[in-house]
């Protein structure tokens, strides 16, 4: 386990972390779980970064997975607990609006290497750093039609600047298209492709690069941060009405059906069913 930056035992257990050189790299460190954003590994970002920003001897950050995948994503059934429906709302928007503003308050110039699949948030918020080198194995999905949920991460907006109208229509959108590496660097979604045994070198060297010229930190696509901060305002409040509508919660109980995981599925269920009386109280 690597923890340069002492971070706390949960968040170590979560990420790995190397300083070498003005270039910190942070590791993704749950290959088993694909590198899922659990609350737990969610809180280790916000800890993470809180360090970054404050530390002048990070220079530049690269940030990764380990393992087959970059990430999972968001695991969005079990993010959600039971609580009264005003108050879950409120806590949707909190902890969305929070989880993306880590990575928009990021201070240091953050490169993010892409080395294998990544799904829903782990992509958007790809999309908020100084840029992305990707693996040829990597992939980019971003669901959001197919589960029922509204666009994250600043992507309703970003996305069209970054990839174009269409792009961002058929990755957001019903199509729910999954670029694979070369056809991301196409369309301008990542910056570099490279050999998956290449990729920490490469990233290591674009990052040493800007300590060298001094890089600051900016967005792609000539996005600003206050711009970016409010269009994440606004998705978060989408998307809490989102996870609290029919279409999400019914294919969240059938995700979980198929997953045989019955009591997550049937909690869905009733929610979907009984929607009629509580979405009253939102």
């Amino acid at each position: 386990m690597l923890n340069d930056l002492n971070l706390s035992h949960i968040a170590a257990s979560h990420l790995d972390n190397r300083l070498e050189d003005g270039v910190l790299t942070i590791t993704m460190n749950r290959p088993k779980k694909l590198n899922g954003w659990t609350m737990e590994m969610m809180a280790a970002f916000k800890e993470v970064f809180s360090i970054v920003n404050s530390d002048d001897a990070v220079k530049a950050v690269i940030f990764t997975g380990k393992g087959k995948y970059y990430s999972a994503g968001v695991n969005l059934g079990g993010s959600l607990k039971l609580m009264p429906p005003k108050q879950l709302h409120q806590l949707i928007v909190k902890n969305n609006q929070a989880l993306f503003e880590t990575f928009l308050h990021c201070k240091k110039p953050l490169l993010i290497a892409v080395n294998g699949p990544a799904l829903g948030a782990s992509v958007t918020s790809a999309t908020l750093a100084n840029g992305i080198i990707a693996s040829e194995s990597a992939t980019f999905s971003t669901p959001f039609a197919a589960l029922g949920i509204t666009p994250e991460g600043c992507s309703s907006f970003h996305f069209p600047r970054l990839i174009g109208d269409q792009n961002a229509l058929r990755m957001l959108g019903s199509e729910g298209w999954k670029p694979n590496a070369e056809e991301a660097l196409n369309i301008g979604l990542v910056q570099k492709v490279v050999p998956e045994n290449q990729l920490m070198f490469e990233a290591e060297s674009i990052a040493k690069k800007w300590v060298t010229d001094k890089e600051q930190r900016q967005f792609l696509a000539g996005s600003k941060l206050d711009e970016l901060k409010a269009v994440n305002a606004k998705e978060s409040k989408q998307l809490a009405d989102s996870f609290l509508g029919a279409d999400f919660l019914k294919e969240q109980s059938r995700f979980f059906w198929r997953k045989k995981k019955y009591a997550p599925s049937a909690m869905f269920f009733s929610l979907c069913v009984l929607r009629p009386i509580w979405s009253r109280f939102l």
